[in-house]
């Protein structure tokens, strides 16, 4: 008795600590309360509001306190956003949920499903400055984004165009080297995303670099090794082979037809991996949909399936001939086998 006992006390302990936990503070009087998390899966939509990538939300107490928990996060590192916002639901089609919202703040942090972090408040109660966690990688982009500032600082010296170029030049090159130092790829991709940038005055020197830098490849390898299937992955993958595609096809005046198969080769390849792997990731997501799905039971499915498509519980119950507390009963017991708390939580879960 014992021994089962001690055994059900390791498992407990085991799925206790396999949970991850990020809280923080806003300030109740200058934000609204509600507070967002999202998850970034495409490295050149880091800045901005995008609804297809809020997986969670909740509401901040009289304190300003909000905590997001629970153990529905990857295993592994990903890219996770937390924003407020002063823009109204009523605004959503405006200027809510499109990539931009002129009143919000935002921070970007390296996480994972068994994370602890904190956002405390900073000087004049100052809202996400400063991330407290147990993993070394949360704090990459707040650290990436104080080596841009000290750029903007250099460039504001001296405002003449010598100065600038040669600032590009510098500055190029300190913060590709800063990436590669800081050993974490999918932070590195942040420092990628910004120097290939076609509207930034660092894209002519990406271009000229791409063509003889071997720190391209280097990085995908370090992206392969670390995260063969993230979708992080799979997009500097695609995007590094169409700019050395494009490059081929700029630099080639006179291609003989040899060269051209060998372009379009390249090309047909990329498209096949790209099919391969986004094929992959859509069979994963399937499986964790069902695996969510087999926790319910089957009366239990049908409800979900009815939540799903916005029905109320007055509509769930005329279609399943039952009643409106029966139906209230079957979604409550959705809600804590999915680890949810509301409507929105759950659909978060099956439809992306």
């Amino acid at each position: 008795m014992q021994i089962r006992l001690l055994i059900g006390f390791l498992l407990t302990s085991f799925f206790c600590e396999a949970q991850y936990s990020f809280s923080g503070y806003v300030n109740p009087e200058e934000w609204d309360n509600t507070v967002y998390l999202s998850i970034v899966d495409d490295y050149r939509k880091l800045s901005g509001v995008y609804t297809e990538q809020i997986i969670a939300k909740t509401k901040a107490d009289e304190s300003g306190f909000f905590e997001f928990k629970g153990n529905m996060l990857d295993s592994q590192n990903r890219i996770y956003r937390i924003h407020i916002d002063k823009c109204t639901e009523s605004e959503q089609d405006l200027n809510h949920f499109n990539g931009h919202c002129g009143d919000s703040e935002q921070i970007l942090f390296i996480a994972k499903n068994t994370d602890t972090l904190k956002l405390p408040f900073s000087f004049g109660n100052q809202v996400f400055c400063k991330i407290e966690s147990n993993n070394p990688k949360a704090n990459a982009f707040l650290r990436i984004d104080s080596l841009k500032n000290d750029m903007r600082y250099a460039y504001s010296e001296v405002r003449t165009e010598a100065n600038r170029k040669l600032n590009n030049k510098k500055w190029f090159k300190l913060l590709q080297d800063y990436g590669e130092v800081y050993n974490e790829p999918i932070a590195e991709l942040s420092i990628f995303a910004y120097l290939s940038d076609r509207s930034s005055d660092f894209h002519n020197y990406y271009v000229e670099d791409l063509q003889n830098n071997s720190y391209y490849d280097d990085l995908q390898a370090r992206l392969e090794d670390n995260y063969p299937d993230a979708s992080y992955t799979i997009q500097y993958r695609n995007e590094l082979a169409a700019d050395r595609y494009m490059l081929a096809s700029n630099n080639a005046s006179t291609s003989s037809p040899i060269w051209k198969m060998l372009l379009y080769g390249l090309l047909a390849s990329s498209i096949i991996l790209n099919g391969f792997f986004l094929f992959r990731n859509w069979k994963r997501k399937t499986l964790v949909k069902q695996n969510l799905k087999s926790k319910l039971s089957k009366q239990e499915q049908v409800v979900l399936e009815h939540i799903l498509l916005d029905k109320t519980n007055k509509d769930i119950a005329e279609a399943l001939f039952l009643s409106v507390s029966t139906v209230k009963s079957h979604t409550n017991n959705i809600y804590k086998k999915l680890n949810v708390q509301s409507r929105d939580d759950a659909k978060s879960l099956f439809i992306k």
